[in-house]
């Protein structure tokens, strides 16, 4: 959905340019719309644990913002609310210099909750790296 996927790329250009999220200056929306966002990056020596792989920080920022991205193109939901539970579970390790995909969706959008999921995957091999859930509060309708 054309329309999602620009909303969702103006979201991601004003949050990246701002505090900490900053650190996701290099991710790039791939696509968007009906609650779902998609976004590639590569991973790059500022992204990086003292390993030479993703950070676990990076990751949970990830999933964090990434999936509230999808969720404010749900037809439900009117502001990006706040989190009350993100939980990530670390499955394989991404190399400085790995392309990585970020897929998102909603789950489910009610009236004060909102619950969202994310895949994070290598791109070239579809290898999971690491999966989250978030769950935000959004607020009454």
């Amino acid at each position: 959905m054309a329309g999602g996927r620009q909303i969702i790329e103006t979201l991601a250009k004003r949050i990246s340019s701002q505090g900490f999220d900053r650190v996701l200056s290099k991710l790039k929306v791939v696509s968007g719309g009906n609650g779902k966002c998609v976004a590639e990056m590569k991973v790059e020596e500022e992204h990086q644990n003292y390993g030479g792989t993703l950070h676990g920080g990076m990751t949970a920022t990830l999933v964090d913002i990434v999936s509230t991205l999808g969720m404010l193109t749900h037809e439900k939901v009117q502001s990006p609310g706040v989190t009350v539970d993100l939980h990530v579970s670390y499955l394989k390790a991404a190399r400085v210099g790995e392309e990585i995909l970020v897929e998102a969706s909603t789950i489910k959008a009610g009236k004060t909750l909102a619950y969202l999921h994310v895949d994070i995957k290598k791109k070239d091999t579809d290898e999971i790296i690491a999966r989250g859930s978030h769950t935000k509060f959004i607020g009454t309708s």
